[in-house]
């Protein structure tokens, strides 16, 4: 549902010196019914115009910090997969649970949440696209858990503190030039997994489309879950040729349990995120559409647009297991699976030539 018309006049921002949360600042910015951007937190956002309250985000004292807002953007740290995930998470759990619990004591009116797609999970029998109301069968691995896991917090203090209504925005995989690790690491590496036999759905937001995205849901009142994602889905031939990257093509049985064996030495942090190319996942929007919002990229644009901006980097296959290890490891497993591979063809080629 929609909240009530009124329009906030002051929005605070945590988590705003990323990529995705700078974009946020800068669309509140240049929103007309906006008065304020105040940043939460330590380290002032690359954003001019926006006011710093210098503040920790995860002790009580943030709620004196909320005085006079209106309404409360929370954006997840972009951080490397090769953090301490446990450390993590906690950090996460910890902000959500202190921010809701700080806008209820502030009587912020509102607090939108940055989650992802991803908590519906990727299916063989998923709808295309998914309803925004079908229910979170993510499985609980990974970065995934702690989407999940903020969510689950979200809900329960909406229920405790009724008087602080949240939103929770779910983007499809988030594209621009700058952010870490995009798309999981699918699009990591010096060739592009194919798993043999599927056709995957590729389906992006922009980082601007999901700032244009909570700039309406802040302006309209938004309350309950939205999805955020440009319109339907490209082909993988799309993907290899805005990247410029060949396919490395893995049989399903293969990939799958190389990356449970890979996880299971500690090389990647889910397996499971391999679903995420094979199923679809794909969203519509609809409740953003009917408010007002409309991508200004469509999915090729946005990949075009992360393509372009990209640093040129140098891949180096490691000369060893233990080096596929170290250097995967913040990536994901799809570049861990090629990696593997990578060094069971040069083994392969060495025993044929009997080197």
């Amino acid at each position: 549902m929609t909240g009530r018309s009124d329009q906030p006049r002051v929005v605070a921002v945590i988590g705003s010196t990323g990529v995705a949360g700078a974009a946020i600042c800068r669309e509140l910015l240049a929103t007309e019914s906006i008065r304020q951007v105040v940043a939460l937190g330590t380290v002032r956002p690359p954003v001019p115009g926006v006011t710093l309250r210098r503040v920790d985000v995860t002790d009580a004292s943030l709620a004196a910090a909320l005085r006079g807002v209106h309404a409360l953007v929370y954006a997840p740290n972009e951080v490397d997969d090769a953090a301490d995930r446990a450390a993590r998470r906690k950090a996460n759990e910890l902000g959500v649970s202190v921010a809701l619990m700080a806008a209820a004591a502030a009587g912020v009116r509102q607090v939108v949440l940055i989650s992802s797609a991803r908590v519906y999970g990727a299916a063989p029998d998923n709808p295309v696209p998914l309803p925004e109301d079908a229910p979170l069968q993510a499985t609980a691995e990974g970065d995934v858990a702690d989407l999940l896991a903020l969510e689950r917090i979200a809900r329960s203090l909406d229920h405790a503190y009724p008087q602080t209504e949240v939103c929770v925005l779910r983007p499809a995989w988030l594209l621009a030039p700058g952010l870490p690790n995009p798309a999981g690491g699918l699009l990591d590496g010096p060739r592009l997994l194919v798993v043999r036999g599927t056709k995957p759905h590729w389906q992006f937001c922009h980082v601007d489309d999901l700032a244009a995205a909570v700039c309406t849901a802040v302006t309209t009142r938004m309350v309950g879950a939205a999805t955020v994602a440009s319109e339907g889905w490209i082909e993988q031939a799309d993907v290899q040729k805005v990247l410029k990257r060949r396919p490395l093509e893995l049989p399903a049985t293969i990939a799958f349990e190389t990356a449970a064996r890979l996880h299971a030495i500690g090389v990647t942090s889910s397996p499971s995120e391999l679903a995420y190319l094979v199923y679809p996942w794909v969203v519509g929007s609809e409740r953003l559409r009917e408010a007002g919002w409309k991508p200004a990229y469509s999915n090729l644009e946005a990949l075009t647009d992360y393509a372009d901006g990209r640093p040129a980097r140098a891949y180096r296959l490691p000369v060893d297991p233990k080096g596929a290890a170290t250097a995967t490891a913040a990536a994901g497993a799809t570049v861990a699976l090629i990696g593997t591979a990578a060094l069971v063809r040069r083994a392969r080629k060495r025993r044929a030539s009997g080197k």
